[in-house]
């Protein structure tokens, strides 16, 4: 074993007990740092030595992460990427098909743990037509047997992924896409279609998922598809924003609208207003965001039946450069609100949401009834300690 080899295993190994979250966080810092000299190391390396510590370092990093508790993923990250360098060093070292298959196979259904994938597409190369054709009868023998969900997730995977290797268009529909019943499936497709090259197809893929349920899912594949547009259709990011808007609209695909639109931006204006009206939350973000118009906001959010707390603690923080008295009912009724409970937390935010009325007030005819507010506070809460020390650290009179 070489000198290198003995020090990224010394660092990926360890008999310590990582079933406790934080020994098992600094383990795969430390399991980090071996993956960082191995692959600062490799071009180095003789491409035989390169396969034996990879794979060494990807057997241990497994094993390590089957008695650990990665809840932070971090341990799960390092394995990543020992699994990412492995079917390179693979290919660089010409490791036989008789071996690596064997391996793969053993990994992927009767492996430590079962919650990590192999791509063949990254092996092909390592494997050659010869071993692609051995692995491909692999699984068509577990295809025949009577395994249970993990074998039947594995042989799924393994589908999609030889279907892009084929850079079949048919079958990769068929695994990406299954029964089109959610959006993320059919974002999967078109992802799919983008490694063959397929963009025309990646293009309408992405916009059937934008266009389906879940909500969360459709957002996500809008992000999806405002990349592929950007990168291969740039003249079609305005239409492609309106679409996505007027599919989903929030004050995130507002602003990519008004983003996109440049400086006809003014005229979605009152489309995007009248749109966001049905969410509150969202006019008001996309008012002090994009539009950086807090005097809108506030009178927009008069109208407003339900505004949760943060959403004006955030309107009167930017109406105050405008009409700092007009914010302190605002105040008053948040400080208020934030009482009702005995929280710590509130106490302090309570006591400098106070202070910063005072700040406001000072000087003005409203100096009095903060100064009154106060009074009362400490008087009405006069059994709680806690929160008459933080009503002192920040200066508020007694």
């Amino acid at each position: 074993m070489s000198e290198l080899s003995r020090t990224v295993l010394s660092g990926i190994r360890t008999r310590a007990d990582l079933h406790r979250w934080a020994s098992a966080n600094a383990h795969g810092r430390q399991m980090h740092e071996a993956v960082d000299q191995l692959e600062r190391a490799l071009s180095s390396l003789a491409p035989d030595e390169a396969w034996d510590v990879t794979h060494r370092a990807l057997d241990a990093a497994v094993k390590v992460i089957a008695h650990a508790d990665d809840s932070s993923g971090i341990i799960g990250d390092a394995c990543r990427r020992l699994l990412d360098l492995h079917p390179r060093a693979a290919r660089a070292a010409q490791v036989p098909p008789a071996t690596l298959v064997p391996w793969m196979v053993r990994f992927q259904f009767d492996g430590v743990v079962d919650f990590f994938d192999l791509d063949p597409v990254a092996y092909a190369p390592a494997l050659g037509a010869a071993g692609l054709a051995r692995y491909r009868r692999e699984l068509d023998r577990f295809r025949a047997g009577t395994g249970g969900s993990h074998t039947e997730w594995v042989l799924a995977w393994n589908d999609r992924r030889l279907a892009v290797l084929d850079r079949d268009v048919e079958a990769i529909v068929r695994t990406h896409a299954r029964d089109q019943r959610v959006a993320k499936w059919l974002q999967d497709t078109s992802e799919a279609m983008v490694e063959i090259g397929r963009i025309d197809l990646a293009l309408d893929w992405a916009r059937r998922a934008v266009d389906h349920e879940p909500r969360h899912q459709a957002l996500r594949a809008a992000d999806h598809l405002r990349k592929l547009v950007a990168e291969h259709r740039p003249q079609e990011a305005l239409a492609t924003a309106e679409f996505v808007f007027r599919r989903w609209p929030t004050a995130s695909t507002a602003a990519d609208l008004v983003r996109a639109a440049g400086t006809a931006g003014d005229t979605y204006r009152e489309e995007i207003l009248t749109t966001l009206g049905r969410d509150p939350q969202g006019t008001v973000d996309f008012c002090l965001t994009t539009l950086r118009e807090p005097a809108l906001a506030w009178r927009l959010a008069a109208g407003f039946d339900h505004l949760d707390e943060f959403t004006w603690s955030r309107l009167a923080a930017a109406h105050e450069a405008v009409d700092p008295l007009a914010t302190l009912p605002v105040h008053r009724r948040l400080v208020t609100d934030s009482l009702v409970r005995a929280d710590a937390r509130a106490y302090r935010q309570a006591a400098v949401r106070l202070a910063r009325m005072r700040d406001l007030a000072a000087g003005t005819p409203a100096a009095g009834d903060v100064e009154e507010f106060v009074a009362e506070l400490r008087h009405e809460h006069r059994r709680r300690p806690r929160l008459q020390q933080e009503f002192d650290r920040v200066g508020l009179p007694r």
